[in-house]
Formats: C-alpha cells, structure tokens, sequence
C-alpha cells in the first residue's frame, strides 16, 4: 500500500462549497421593524401626554364643560361669541354648574373648556396617527410576520378607549353629579395604561430581531419573570386606585403622613349606608387603601430588586434597579401630595411618576424574558 504524504489535499480545492442556509425565522420576511418601531414610539410618547393631560383635565374640574360627543364636528372649536355662548348654556344646565360654578363667567368657562377640548383633540390625534401608519404599513406590506393582529389590536383598543371617554364623561352629567363616577374614570385611566403597556412592550420586541429574541429567551430567568409579572399587576392595581382618589378628590380630603389627618385610621373609613360603595366613594377608605396597597407594593419590589441582583444578566440587574430608583421618587412625591393637599404641579408630577414606574417594570421584566447577555469583554453577544 502506497504512502500518503503527511500534507495531502484530502479536498478538491476546486469543488464548490455548500451554499449555508438560515433558519426559518431569519428567512421569514422581516417587514420594516425598524421604521414601525419609530411610529409605536410617536404613538406611546401621544398616549404619554394624553394620561397627564387627562389628569390635568380631572384636576381642573374642566372635564364636563363639553357635554356632547361629537367625534367629527367636535374637532372645531367655537369660533364666534354666539358659539361660545352657546356651549356655555348648555354648560349651565348640568349640576355641576349649578352646584359648584354658579358664579363662573364666559372667560372661567373658556378656560376650562379648552382643557378638554385639547384633551379630546390628542386622543383624535392618536387614532389618525394610528390609522395613517397601519394602512401605510399595511397597503406596502411592510408589517412582519404575526404582527397584523398585534397592532390591529391597538388600534381596536386605542377605538374602545374614546367610547369609553364619553360613557365616563356621561355619568357627571346626570342629576346630582358634580364630577365623573369615579370607577368609570378608574377605567379610563386603566384602559390608557393598557394601551401604553402593549406598545412600550412592542416597542421593546421589536428593538431586536426575531433570531435574537429567540435564543435570548432560552437564557430567560423564570422565575425572575414571574416574580416581576407579579409587580406590573400590582402596580396596575395601584394606578386604578389612584384615579378612584382623584376621581373624588380624596387626596384633599386627609392630609399629612404618615397618619391621615392626624388619625392613623381615619374615624370615618366605613359608613354603613353606603356600603361596598365605600371603596369607591368615601374618601377615607379610599386614601386609606391606595396609601396601604402603595406600603405593599414598596416592599414587594424591594423583594423583587433583591430577587433580580442574584441576576447573571448586568443589563437585567441595572433594569431592576432603574425600577427600583422610579419606586422611590413615586413614594416621595406620593407624600409630598398628602402634605400639600394635592396641588396641581404636585398631582400631575405623582402621575408622570407612575407612568414612569409602570413602564420601567415593564422594561425590568422584557428583560427579565428576553435578557441580553454580555460577552466576559463587556461586549453585547
């Protein structure tokens, strides 16, 4: 048998090569990920700045001088003296003119009527900036795969949202009303966080390929996740309660901390002839139980951040603990608004606070899923 030199081409050099083929999900059709990012940003950042203005329309007593849902003609506002007149008198037939502002004039009437008037525009503006982008993206078939339903969906939602504007604006113009019912604003208020949190979480899908987001979430922390998941219901809650405060202005009603008006439970917390009505309408038990479900939510994501540094994800960790700092600025602005009787600035401070807070636990637990792994050079694998 012949010798085989030690170097011998076992190849031929000539042969061509395999063609290397990828997997399913990175030869599935990708669509414009990055540019639909972009329109979900402009749409969260709109839906941002709806919540504070909203809170500011609730605030300033404004959201029941239009006392008509008109979703085309409402687009213009009165632009001669007879219209304003006009608006202003059918103003004056709801109770809460009546009964709060019976000495409000044309000029106080502006005032609070372009605070909602601005407020239903933006939410208009929502639904166009919606409608424009998902037909665009639609028409040049440029959404990926599986994602059609997905944003179709905030559309559908971002729609509900309007008709639930107007039931919730409709329940403060019947007899005896001064103000909204205070869990259709706990609704409103809900179904905007809702929104928020679906796009801030496709937002975050959508930074990264389909290929990446799979062999990140071999590397999730499920119980991590779980855990987290946990505190994003928890701190959904906490929102609810916060717009049944507002929605009946019990933030005004016990001040100082941390007793509330000076009791540690107020004398007033159950009044037997209102019944289970007493968690939506007296203003004690319901300070008293936002102010209880706020200490329970602290601790819960003390625990949750003590749970996440055990993380071998650096980004995860620093997730967790930006969540963990959003925590502590809410605490302190929820206190400064019970010393202060909730002044304007303050109020609308607490509720930027917790969009804040509800979309850095939502960041907290995307990574949670789908973590990203650092190289043992600092360098993102």
């Amino acid at each position: 048998m012949a010798k085989r030199p030690v170097f011998e081409e076992v190849s031929d050099p000539t042969a061509s090569r395999p063609v290397q083929t990828t997997g399913m999900i990175d030869a599935a059709p990708k669509g414009a990920r990055r540019a639909i990012r972009l329109w979900l940003m402009v749409l969260f950042a709109l839906v941002w700045a709806t919540i504070i203005l909203g809170g500011a329309t609730r605030l300033t007593g404004s959201g029941l001088s239009i006392v008509e849902w008109a979703p085309v003609v409402g687009t213009i506002p009165p632009m001669t003296e007879e219209h304003w007149l006009r608006e202003f008198t059918a103003y004056q037939q709801i109770p809460q003119f009546s009964i709060i502002n019976p000495d409000m004039d044309l000029q106080g009437f502006k005032f609070i009527y372009w605070w909602e008037w601005s407020h239903r525009q933006l939410g208009r503006l929502i639904g166009l900036v919606w409608a424009l982008g998902f037909l665009g993206f639609l028409v040049a078939r440029k959404i990926p795969a599986a994602w059609t339903p997905r944003l179709l969906g905030v559309g559908a939602l971002g729609g509900m949202q309007g008709a639930i504007g107007w039931w919730m604006v409709s329940s403060g113009l019947n007899e005896g009303m001064v103000r909204v019912a205070s869990y259709r604003l706990a609704t409103h208020l809900g179904l905007a966080f809702l929104i928020l949190g679906l796009i801030a979480w496709y937002v975050l899908q959508l930074s990264r390929s389909e290929a990446e987001l799979l062999r990140a979430r071999r590397a999730a922390e499920p119980k991590l996740f779980s855990i987290s998941t946990g505190l994003l219901h928890l701190a959904f809650i906490q929102i609810l309660l916060g717009a049944l405060v507002a929605g009946i202005d019990a933030g005004r009603s016990y001040i100082g901390w941390p007793k509330m008006g000076g009791e540690w439970i107020p004398e007033w917390i159950w009044d037997t002839d209102l019944g289970w009505r007493n968690f939506f309408e007296n203003p004690a038990t319901v300070q008293f139980t936002h102010r209880m479900v706020g200490y329970l939510l602290t601790i819960f994501a003390v625990v949750v951040w003590l749970r996440a540094r055990r993380s071998p994800h650096p980004v995860t960790r620093g997730a967790f603990t930006a969540m963990l700092v959003a925590m502590a600025a809410q605490i302190g602005l929820g206190i400064l608004n019970v010393l202060h009787a909730s002044p304007l600035a303050l109020a609308l401070s607490h509720q930027f606070g917790a969009v804040v807070l509800f979309v850095l636990i939502l960041r907290a637990r995307h990574h949670a899923r789908y973590p990203i792994e650092i190289s043992v050079r600092g360098v993102r694998k």
